[in-house]
């Protein structure tokens, strides 16, 4: 049991390593081709920070744990608006600007729809059914060029990449694609090691562990800004981490290898969860202050995820 935690510790370090190197080589690889700061914000970073969370879920539908694949990504989903968010409205309030309800939240919940229908419809996510998700998911990203103002300024962005050599980008390239890989396997194989121990299912370990674990990154990012009180953190962006979690992560993981359904507490359970935490947001952001999120909606979502991750694990001992 001590190994086990030892690999996933070891995993989350890795992903996180690789993330980050693979941020930077891929900005760096984009100013090398004149890409403008404001696409490479969009598209290139948005695609980088996914990869932890598509190299796990590869590992897992690979090795024969789709369970893990598939809440992954439904767990992240759920941490990126009931912890993320909710710690982040807790060290100070968040603005919500127009764009949220007029793309982003519903752009999310038909992709949120369409993942449960796709999983519903015949218990298995097929390579068809990740090739609609996935070109949604550009789709998503051209609308979002063409609304996107010429003089949009991307904090996430950093001008000094733009000097960076090719010898060095290649060198971070290869760091990040080895510890993505090594740390999604520890990971993955770690996770399995504990379920079995502690006598829960893969899925519990997914939507719980390994959920909380790739959303680590998003949530430190969020807090220091939010302490910072920089305008960057803005609730865009974790709606934008959820379309890419199901367009490209579990979009490109069916490509690669269909999705079955084998916990039934997905359907059941976890994915409703999942539904449950998009839809309140429409209602928080005009109850009862207009467009922000305030300390105490903070609290309701922290409360909410808590309860969430009690009734994971208390059902499953029954």
């Amino acid at each position: 049991m001590f190994m086990s935690i030892l690999w996933v510790i070891l995993g989350f370090v890795l992903l996180v390593i690789g993330g980050e190197y693979l941020v930077r080589s891929s900005v760096a690889l984009s100013f090398k081709f004149d890409i403008s700061k404001m696409v490479i914000g969009m598209t290139v970073v948005s695609f980088a920070t996914s990869a932890p969370e598509l190299l796990v879920s590869l590992q897992a539908a690979l090795s024969g744990s789709p369970a893990i694949a598939i809440n992954n990504v439904v767990g992240s989903n759920i941490a990126n608006i009931g912890l993320v968010l909710g710690i982040t409205a807790l060290v100070g309030t968040i603005s919500v600007d127009k764009s949220f309800y007029k793309l982003n939240w519903p752009i999310m919940m038909v992709f949120s729809i369409l993942l449960y229908y796709f999983l519903k419809n015949d218990n298995v996510l097929s390579a068809l059914e990740g090739a609609v998700l996935f070109f949604g998911l550009i789709l998503f990203l051209f609308v979002l060029l063409k609304k996107a103002k010429k003089d949009t300024v991307v904090e996430e962005v950093d001008d000094t990449l733009a000097t960076i050599s090719n010898f060095k980008i290649l060198i971070w390239l290869l760091i990040g694609a080895i510890a993505l890989y090594f740390g999604s396997e520890w990971l993955v194989e770690g996770s399995k090691e504990i379920a079995r121990s502690v006598g829960v299912s893969e899925a519990v370990i997914g939507v719980s562990l390994i959920a909380i674990g790739t959303s680590v990154p998003e949530l430190a990012a969020s807090v220091i800004a939010a302490a910072k009180k920089e305008k960057a953190i803005s609730l865009g962006n974790l709606i934008g981490s959820n379309i890419f979690n199901i367009g490209s992560v579990l979009g490109l993981t069916a490509l690669v290898k269909p999705i079955p359904v084998t916990e039934l507490q997905i359907l059941s359970n976890d994915i409703f969860w999942m539904l449950g935490f998009a839809i309140i947001l429409l209602p928080m952001i005009f109850i009862p202050k207009k467009m922000q999120i305030s300390r105490s909606k903070g609290f309701f979502l922290v409360l909410a995820y808590g309860i969430f991750l009690f009734l994971v694990f208390t059902f499953e001992k029954f």
